[in-house]
Order: structure tokens, then sequence, then C-alpha cells
């Protein structure tokens, strides 16, 4: 998803912003989220925030089921991201060195570096992502 709305030049927030509201609100309600599932991957990606003007953070909540990945390789983002494993474990490639992280782990990936996340447990994986825009 990262690299269509990259390609697109929004971010995750405003591609999946929807057409009916100008006036973003500040809360979002779990029911509320714009949610992506996508069936190849077995992933969802849900925007956390409502996309603002002014808005400087970008941020997702991504579940892993058991058994997928972020995408078939490792991607770029242009965009510096930090990253907090909510539940389960991932592996996490950056580059060509892979770390296992687990439930409470965090990290900063740069801009740039090459990343892809896998989720190799039987029970699934939730990662807040957020992204400077």
């Amino acid at each position: 998803m990262e690299r269509i709305a990259a390609a697109l030049g929004v971010t995750l927030s405003q591609f999946f912003q929807t057409a009916e509201g100008n006036a973003s609100p500040a809360v979002v309600r779990v029911a509320q989220r714009v949610r992506l599932d996508s069936k190849w991957s077995r992933a969802r990606i849900e925007a956390l925030a409502a996309d603002r003007p002014g808005a400087r953070l970008d941020p997702i909540l991504v579940t892993l089921e058991p058994g997928s990945t972020s995408g078939t390789r490792a991607f770029t983002s242009p965009r510096e991201e930090f990253a907090l494993l909510l539940a389960g474990s991932a592996v996490l490639t950056l580059e060509t060195t892979e770390q296992l992280l687990e439930c409470g782990d965090s990290v900063v990936i740069r801009a740039g570096v090459a990343r892809r996340w896998r989720n190799d447990t039987l029970s699934p994986t939730k990662i807040i992502i957020v992204s400077a825009r």
C-alpha cells in the first residue's frame, strides 16, 4: 500500500481519506477507521488518524495474520517510520538483516531503508507504524 500511495504522491492517510468529509475529527473511533484488507498477503491496514491539514504524522495499524508478510519482497519508504509491536511477534527484515521483534519491542526505520514484515507464528501480529509526512 505504501508503494501505491507513494506512486500517487500521497501519504497512507491521504490514500485512505474518504471523499465525504472535509472536516477531520481529532478522534477516530474504532468503527470509523478506514480499513484495507489484502487477500494475497493476509494483512489488514487501518488508518488511525483522519487526514488533517498540517498534520505531521501518519499512524496506521497493521495486522498480519499467521504466515503472512507485508509484501513479496522488501520495499523502501521515502519517510522515516516508528513501529511498535502491540501483539504477537514478527520478523523484520531491514535490507538483508532479520530481527525478531516481540510484543512491546519498537524500532525506528530510516527513510530509504528496505523493509519487510513477516509473521511466522500461529497468532495474529499487530503493529502500529507511525511515519513522518
